[in-house]
């Protein structure tokens, strides 16, 4: 190689994951982050790893999918998860963090690492020389966007994520409220119960309220599993009922009956001052928000803090493009992770800047890249998105991933972690 280091391009979740494990193999690396300089408009500060939308890292138990790939990748040593462990806040079964101590966390860290030089400057041109990881996320710049676009001769594929509003706990009407999960195991999350005269009343003001625009494109592309309310709504009007308001496993203790339907808010610091609209992802206008959402009980007078937005998420065609080592085909020094590479979610891009950031240091070493096993959730993630498939679309982690069938899920955890033993003996 031409270089003794390792240049990374992007310092959201993945880069910030792969800048740590080349620093830890004692590699020398080169974070480019364009904050301040460039920002989205999803983007609030300058602090690496940033979290856009919510603030829950999802289910942390092992016979989950998430919480499975929560297991690999403490086992070899994510930056990242310690950091979620050391800012989180109470979420039920879901590992929730504190965003912003949490981003100021993950910043600490990577700016103590010796080898590691950030330089804040937008990068437009793909680098030319040595390794290279690409980790700009899914709101890559319009500029390196177009570079990638001509790089690989393929446009690339793109959808609208959404962002819950966020509200004060000072504005709540508790008296309209109560605490509680589905089934009562815990009480972390906030319960606005909706009568059926409630609900039909915010259902028709929903799909009739004004949204923002879908500008610049064509067409309209959202990922199923991050859908606006209003888009669930208008596919019809109970499907709110059986989605994000479902009301299965609570009860309201004041009428000791389940609720017709029920939004859910969960707590979005460890203060408790402000809560998130679960599920409530949204493009209505700011003016909307306020008025349809108060129309919920407990909201009445609520103080919005943040805003429901959308925004364009941009990732390549990776099935044509990468290895399932996350190099390029056409470049085997150029690595993509994160959102960008087609995962979709927090841990997933996480999994894949460390994979990316295993891989760089190898081939940097003189040694073969490699590709993790079928047997691992971040196996089964990295081979979807690099397996043929002309209809190719993000994907989150989940247990249809997995090749083998086993009985019980619990199962999946020692056969993935045993996997990754053989792979990496002193772990």
């Amino acid at each position: 190689m031409n270089t003794a280091e390792i240049t990374i391009v992007g310092a959201g979740l993945a880069g910030s994951e792969a800048t740590y494990q080349c620093a830890k193999r004692g590699v020398k690396v080169k974070l480019f982050e364009a904050k301040p300089h460039y920002r989205s408009p999803a983007h609030r500060t300058n602090y690496l790893a940033e979290l856009v939308c919510s603030n829950s890292l999802k289910s942390d138990q092992s016979t989950n999918a998430h919480g499975l790939l929560k297991a690999e990748l403490r086992l070899l040593d994510s930056l990242l998860l310690r950091c979620a462990e050391k800012t989180k806040i109470p979420g039920g079964k879901a590992l929730v963090v504190n965003r912003e101590e949490f981003a100021k966390t993950v910043t600490e860290e990577i700016t103590q690492l010796p080898n590691v030089a950030i330089i804040r400057q937008e990068v437009t041109k793909i680098p030319e020389d040595g390794i290279v990881i690409i980790a700009t996320g899914p709101l890559t710049s319009e500029s390196l966007s177009k570079e990638l676009m001509d790089f690989f001769g393929e446009e690339h594929l793109f959808f609208y994520d959404a962002i819950s509003p966020i509200v004060s706990a000072q504005s709540i009407n508790y008296h309209r409220t109560f605490f509680g999960s589905r089934y009562q195991k815990d009480n972390d999350y906030l319960n606005c119960p909706l009568t059926r005269a409630e609900y039909e009343r915010f259902y028709n003001e929903l799909i009739n309220a004004e949204v923002f625009p879908l500008r610049d494109f064509e067409e309209e592309k959202f990922f199923e599993g991050c859908l606006p309310i209003e888009e669930i709504a208008k596919r019809g009007k109970e499907t709110l009922v059986y989605g994000p308001m479902k009301p299965v496993g609570l009860k309201d203790p004041k009428t000791g009956k389940r609720p017709y339907a029920v939004a859910q808010l969960r707590r979005e610091n460890q203060e408790g001052t402000m809560y998130n609209l679960v599920g409530f992802q949204t493009r209505l206008r700011q003016k909307e928000q306020e008025r349809v959402f108060r129309l919920i009980p407990g909201l009445e007078n609520a103080e919005f803090l943040r805003y429901g937005s959308v925004h364009r998420n941009t990732y390549i065609n990776a099935p044509k493009i990468l290895k399932p080592t996350l190099q390029t085909k056409k470049r085997e020094t150029l690595f993509i992770c994160g959102q960008l590479c087609g995962v979709e979610g927090y841990v997933e891009s996480i999994a894949t800047g460390l994979w990316a950031g295993i891989n760089a240091v190898r081939l940097l070493s003189g040694k073969d890249p490699i590709v993790p096993p079928n047997e691992t959730m971040l196996g089964g993630l990295i081979k979807y998105i690099t397996t043929p498939n002309k209809n190719f679309q993000p994907m989150n982690a989940n247990f249809g991933l997995l090749s083998a069938t086993k009985t019980q899920k619990e199962e999946y955890l020692d056969c993935s972690i045993q996997s990754l033993k053989k792979l990496f003996p002193g772990t």
